[in-house]
């Protein structure tokens, strides 16, 4: 799994605790794999559409730098299926394990509607260009 993005962990991200509010760790993952995930698909218009088993494996603590990994496990005419691991950077224990997160890409009028790696299968993708994708504005 290749590790994309990071986070420092700061004082106004913390639960009562003292550790990383788990609202927190969420909203990062759906931002960060958004971002992975319409890179892979050619579009910045895509909606999270599921995320399923979440697994809170440990904490983080205030100054701690947590990274982001992604890889795509399936790939559907107008969505990409992620799963997402969350780490301490300087460890690399794992903080957060979701196992799959499902986007859907939409056209102008916010309808599914195909991407760029549709009909490929997940190796097929990851061969594919590695070119930075131009997103759409």
């Amino acid at each position: 799994m290749k590790y994309y993005s990071r986070h420092f962990v700061k004082p106004g991200d913390l639960n009562p605790a003292q550790r990383l509010f788990g609202g927190q760790a969420l909203a990062w993952i759906d931002e960060e794999a958004a971002i992975f995930a319409g890179c892979q698909m050619g579009t910045a218009n895509i909606v999270t559409k599921l995320m399923s088993e979440i697994d809170f494996v440990s904490s983080a603590v205030c100054g701690d730098i947590v990274e982001f990994g992604f890889e795509v496990t399936a790939i559907g005419r107008t969505s990409l299926t992620v799963h997402c691991e969350m780490r301490n950077k300087q460890t690399r224990e794992l903080i957060v394990r979701v196992e799959r997160i499902v986007f859907v890409s939409l056209d102008a009028e916010g309808k599914p509607t195909p991407h760029k790696k549709a009909g490929m299968t997940v190796p097929e993708a990851a061969n594919s260009s590695s070119e930075p994708s131009k997103l759409a504005s």
